[in-house]
């Protein structure tokens, strides 16, 4: 069973998040404050935290904070009233994962939960496992039912990244950039042409197509 901590001052919102959750099959644990946050991860151990901003003493923000410098992989989501930028931008800087603004859609909030906890465990293990497709990360090594599929760093690295964070498109420039570096004479074609190899080498897996984002670059769906 999947642990999920709720902090939360707004006793009703905070009651329906974790019966939300729960039904959702996961473990939530409610608390109304960060200092009775603090004395839960003391004794229990928890997948991602679920926490508000505008809490008394103990803001959202110094929570993060402190959560970050305890545990620099657990995901934290928050979910704040708070729709202004700057607040956004602080909550990312202290590390945040994601954020939600009030009133939230519950059915998004499991979506969110689910990938978050999805790109942790990804992070963590160092592997993908996508029905029949296993990528290895430590190992540089794809298998298709066993059967290993001989790619190159990059595109095992390119293939990597759009699988583990499906439906979020990435411009040409940004995998330029993260795996092509200071190949400042590549084209951007490039691009376009290990993706193509990824779709050729990779097509008998029907667990996920590559989709083109016209006027952007690319994107992995999942079937």
């Amino acid at each position: 069973m999947i642990n999920i901590l709720v902090v939360e001052d707004d006793v009703k919102l905070n009651h329906i998040t974790c019966t939300y959750l729960a039904n959702s099959g996961y473990a939530a644990k409610g608390c109304l404050n960060p200092q009775e946050a603090y004395d839960l991860m003391y004794t229990n151990r928890y997948s991602l935290i679920i926490s508000d901003i505008m809490m008394p003493k103990i803001d959202g923000f110094e929570f993060a904070e402190t959560v970050r410098g305890l545990d620099k992989d657990i995901p934290i989501l928050f979910m704040s009233a708070r729709d202004d930028l700057a607040a956004k931008q602080k909550g990312f800087r202290l590390g945040i994962d994601d954020y939600m603004v009030k009133p939230i859609d519950l059915d998004e909030l499991i979506l969110r939960v689910t990938a978050l906890l999805r790109r942790a465990n990804i992070a963590t293990e160092q592997k993908l496992v996508l029905g029949s497709l296993t990528m290895d990360a430590a190992a540089l090594t794809a298998m298709i039912d066993d059967v290993e599929i001989p790619v190159t760093v990059r595109e095992f690295n390119v293939l990597y990244k759009l699988l583990s964070y499906p439906n979020q498109a990435f411009s040409r420039a940004q995998l330029m950039d993260e795996f092509w570096g200071m190949e400042s004479q590549t084209s951007l074609r490039a691009v376009d042409i290990y993706i193509t190899k990824i779709r050729t080498k990779f097509a008998s897996c029907t667990d996920f197509k590559i989709m083109t984002v016209h006027g952007i670059g690319y994107k992995a769906v999942l079937a």
